[in-house]
């Protein structure tokens, strides 16, 4: 039975599970009423978004899986959005590896819902940012976002998220430098995982005191040790959290909004063009003699 968007904005407001799905479904894919019931809901813009990215391998899941354990033992309400890599064929989602939070799953204060991509390179598209705010109208009390890490395009979690968490793995020491470079300026919070592994006490030691003389931080970001499949440190990064979050100014808030608009006026720019037409259309063209990418495009958006 269809419901109208009154009986929507009720449910998703009182937390329905089933209610929230339907909402969220109607806004992932754009389905007819999905314009009407985002620009009826009341945001909570004080429910935190927790953007949790990092290299792939890193633990991402399984630390996610950890905290979500000391959030509901604090009694919190918790939506999540794990952001999974996309089939370049048919734009569905590729891992769904959902199994690291199955404990989590007949939890009545835990809600996971897994999104793909849809090619955005940073892990994140616009449809993301409309499914975090459908999650931020109903009862949570924070919303995690698990990107995929894909390297230096992780930078695109900052236009998201209030605190942007950056999980490495000891074994990334050779490569800190190269962090330097990019990654490691949207980071609030920095952990290191799989604590138990060797080499973790001197890549924690290192990136401590790379982080402590980086003249590029107003804010120094916390550095967390955390072993998540064993649940250790993962108390103190959610103290962690909780600190920088305290700590967030309107400046930022006004800089990340101005980014998710900018990301949902480019989708709205962009609706109107079908990839796999895209593709069709330009299987045609590419044979014709003295073709041109650049000149095809012009006459493609005209």
């Amino acid at each position: 039975m269809k419901m109208t968007t009154t009986e929507l904005l009720k449910g998703l407001q009182e937390g329905d599970f089933r209610t929230i799905g339907r909402c969220l479904t109607l806004v992932e894919n754009d389905l007819p009423g999905s314009k009407e019931l985002l620009s009826s809901m009341t945001i909570n813009s004080h429910t935190p978004i927790i953007g949790i990215t990092g290299p792939p391998g890193a633990g991402k899941s399984s630390l996610v899986n950890a905290i979500i354990e000391v959030l509901t033992k604090q009694n919190k309400r918790v939506g999540i959005i794990a952001v999974d890599p996309t089939s370049p064929f048919n734009l569905g989602s590729i891992l769904g590896d959902r199994v690291r939070m199955s404990e989590h799953f007949n939890n009545s204060n835990v809600y996971i819902r897994s999104v793909a991509t849809r090619g955005s390179l940073g892990g994140l598209s616009a449809k993301i940012i409309e499914i975090s705010d459908t999650l931020r109208a109903s009862n949570f009390d924070l919303i995690l976002v698990e990107t995929v890490g894909v390297g230096q395009s992780e930078i695109e979690i900052v236009g998201l998220a209030d605190v942007t968490v950056l999980v490495l793995v000891p074994e990334a020491g050779d490569e800190i430098q190269q962090l330097k470079s990019g990654v490691m300026e949207i980071a609030d919070v920095f952990v290191v995982n799989k604590a138990d592994r060797p080499g973790a006490e001197i890549y924690f030691n290192n990136l401590s005191n790379l982080l402590r003389v980086g003249a590029s931080y107003k804010q120094k970001p916390e550095v967390v040790k955390t072993t998540a499949t064993q649940k250790e440190g993962v108390e103190e990064l959610v103290e962690s959290l909780y600190k920088v979050l305290s700590k967030k100014n309107n400046q930022l808030k006004i800089f990340l909004l101005a980014e998710k608009a900018y990301k949902l006026i480019q989708n709205e720019k962009m609706k109107n063009i079908n990839k796999q037409d895209l593709q069709q259309v330009l299987g045609n063209e590419i044979h014709k003699e003295n073709f041109n990418l650049y000149a095809f495009v012009q006459t493609y958006i005209s």
